[in-house]
């Protein structure tokens, strides 16, 4: 039996944890990459508070003791956007358990977010993109054939890592040159396909029927075993092909996500229907993108005005 929704006596921040993660997990329906990481601070904090104070229970813990965990992270040298994330975490932990019933206060209501400096998304240029993805056409190994299809389908859709894997063939909607993603929040969109990537993906569909005696159905990319992609696999092979760009200063899949935005707006796709596109709850987290295409006028004036 599943222990969230049972009654809690008060405990330490250990104890408390696994019901938090139930309810992120299936409540919320974060995946399964942010429920590790609200994991991993949560267990962090708990082992300071073994070391520090011998594990007290959550009634005992005060703003000061939280705020004495935070200037040790910032003492070695954790980054303001790092400690703000364990901050968030912290917080909805705490409120999730004063719901419940399982702790009288909210002790991390009193924490307050470091400030931190704008960080601009890194994205590819367009010769960089075309560099990138038709320098790898022609891969025949099955590896080479889902490498060259997550690149594709990451730069004409930005989907997120988690949404590209749990992607469904059933999904891929032929008629209508569109594929339905299953977002954050379990929200619903719909990204139109160009039909040449449409082409890939039902050859793909279709290839793996003749590669493999029994292959995963359901999802749309399958590793070399015929089994679902998982995140760390397409981490490892974007940042692997990524590595030669040395102008891209991160490597990571969610770089083609930036690219794809900035793209977007660079050529005058209305921001409203980028936020759609890529499933933002806010159009403040899209905004960003706009900086990008503010720097290229910045640059076009001051090459090409007279007074500039």
């Amino acid at each position: 039996m599943s222990s969230y929704g049972c009654f809690f006596m008060p405990g330490t921040v250990n104890l408390l944890i696994p019901s938090f993660l139930e309810y992120l997990q299936f409540e919320k329906r974060y995946s399964a990459h942010t429920v590790k990481s609200y994991a991993t601070d949560l267990h962090q904090l708990d082992d300071f508070l073994q070391i520090k104070y011998g594990s007290p229970e959550v009634e005992q813990l005060t703003a000061p003791i939280l705020r004495s965990w935070l200037a040790v992270l910032k003492g070695d040298g954790m980054e303001a956007r790092s400690i703000n994330r364990k901050i968030s975490a912290v917080k909805s932990f705490f409120r999730f358990h004063r719901k419940k019933g399982n702790t009288a206060g909210n002790p991390a209501s009193a924490l307050k977010v470091m400030k931190t400096g704008k960080r601009l998304p890194s994205f590819l240029k367009e010769e960089q993109t075309g560099e990138l993805i038709e320098g790898r056409s022609g891969t025949e190994s099955w590896k080479g054939m889902t490498s060259q299809l997550i690149l594709e389908i990451l730069y004409n859709t930005g989907l997120r890592v988690s949404e590209l894997v749990d992607l469904k063939e059933r999904h891929v909607d032929e008629h209508q040159h569109q594929i339905k993603v299953l977002g954050k929040g379990n929200k619903e969109r719909i990204i139109p396909l160009k039909k040449e990537l449409l082409e890939q993906m039902v050859a793909y569909r279709q290839a793996k029927l003749v590669e493999f005696e029994a292959p995963d159905r359901e999802c749309l990319l399958v590793n070399a075993r015929g089994r679902k992609l998982n995140v760390k696999y397409v981490y490892r092979e974007v940042t692997g092909l990524l590595k030669d760009l040395k102008q891209v200063t991160k490597k990571s899949p969610h770089v083609m996500r930036h690219t794809f935005a900035t793209q977007l707006i660079n050529n005058g796709a209305d921001l409203n229907a980028i936020k759609e596109l890529l499933g933002h709850a806010s159009l403040a987290a899209t905004q960003v993108y706009t900086h990008n295409t503010i720097e290229k006028l910045k640059d076009i004036h001051k090459k090409a005005h007279p007074k500039a």
